[in-house]
């Protein structure tokens, strides 16, 4: 089967790119920077160089493909425009649907995120929860699912779509920090006692495969997260201990750390720098994110199979080798 994987060069884009290849798929990967996909064109994948938003390139990529992969998105930055995020995260969206429906795709995967339900009261949330987005990104991704869903049902194209959790493993930059910051025995903001549900590369891959290919997933939502979900606190312990430290026992107000992202953003962003600290770095430690999984185990059949403890160590392990920590 030909498959195509947008944001091929990315963390999850790359792992699911490779993977399928390595299941025997015929896989094509669209990229802007071919320098960065070196190692997924070593590995046998066919590369699309070009823009997302250029309809020409988006065209030619879905051409002769069976089951599309939209990995793409703009994630947060402070110095991206409101405008940017739009275009990408959700007008795109709709017109790669509209695309791949014009070129015979039987199914178009869109990534989205657990995010669109905000911060969880009543934990766990499932995919009928309310939708709460707190941010730009949030709100573009929702907006991504509204325009992909609309033009499927236009058009008569299946999508489905999956809500990852935080998704972490070696490579990942995004809970680098987090990381860092237990070994070297940072302070926690807040309470530390919010749920945090974290999600391994190796198994969200799967559920993207599961998404892509089972036909329960036709125009359904789905999930996608770890088998275990912990408290912040918890989390910290368990980085601790892989790393063999102490676990950090200081915690410290939100409040101050969230006006001094307020006032980095106000003057770094109209420059074009990214901000040492932002808001929705903190709001990290402030939101409560705990999912059931259910639907996705009883569709399609998944099933994480990588424990919490043994991927936090396989990502440390990564972390050292490449001297990231």
């Amino acid at each position: 089967m030909r498959v195509l994987v947008t944001g091929a060069t990315g963390f999850t884009g790359s792992h699911l790119a490779r993977s399928l290849a390595t299941r025997g798929e015929d896989v094509r990967a669209l990229v802007r920077d071919p320098a960065r996909a070196r190692d997924l064109d070593a590995g046998g994948v066919e590369l699309t160089i070009g823009d997302l938003r250029d309809p020409a390139v988006v065209a030619a990529a879905v051409t002769g493909v069976e089951v599309v992969y939209h990995i793409a998105a703009v994630y947060r930055a402070a110095a991206v425009s409101i405008d940017a995020y739009r275009t990408v995260n959700a007008t795109a969206v709709g017109r790669l649907v509209e695309a791949a429906a014009r070129a015979g795709v039987r199914r178009v995967v869109h990534c989205s995120t657990v995010g669109v339900h905000g911060d969880i009261e009543h934990p766990p949330a499932n995919e009928d929860a309310p939708l709460k987005p707190g941010d730009v990104y949030q709100v573009t991704k929702l907006e991504g699912e509204r325009l992909a869903r609309e033009a499927g049902d236009r058009l008569d194209i299946e999508v489905t779509i999956a809500r990852p959790t935080g998704i972490y493993g070696p490579g990942d930059r995004r809970l680098l920090k987090l990381f860092k910051n237990v070994v070297r025995r940072f302070p926690i903001l807040g309470s530390g006692e919010i749920y945090y549900h974290l999600t391994y590369i190796d198994d969200l891959v799967e559920g993207f495969r599961l998404c892509g290919e089972h036909p329960a997933a036709a125009n359904r939502t789905y999930i996608l997260a770890g088998g275990e979900v912990t408290t912040l606190n918890q989390l910290v312990r368990i980085i601790a201990e892989a790393a063999g430290v102490r676990p950090p026992t200081l915690h410290l107000p939100v409040g101050p750390f969230w006006v001094a992202g307020a006032v980095c953003e106000a003057v770094c962003t109209p420059f074009g720098i990214e901000p040492p600290l932002y808001r929705r770095r903190v709001d990290f430690f402030t939101k409560s994110r705990a999912f059931d999984i259910t639907r996705a185990r009883r569709e399609l059949g998944y099933a994480p199979r990588v424990p919490l403890r043994e991927g936090i160590q396989r990502t440390l392990d990564w972390y050292r080798e490449h001297a990231w920590i």
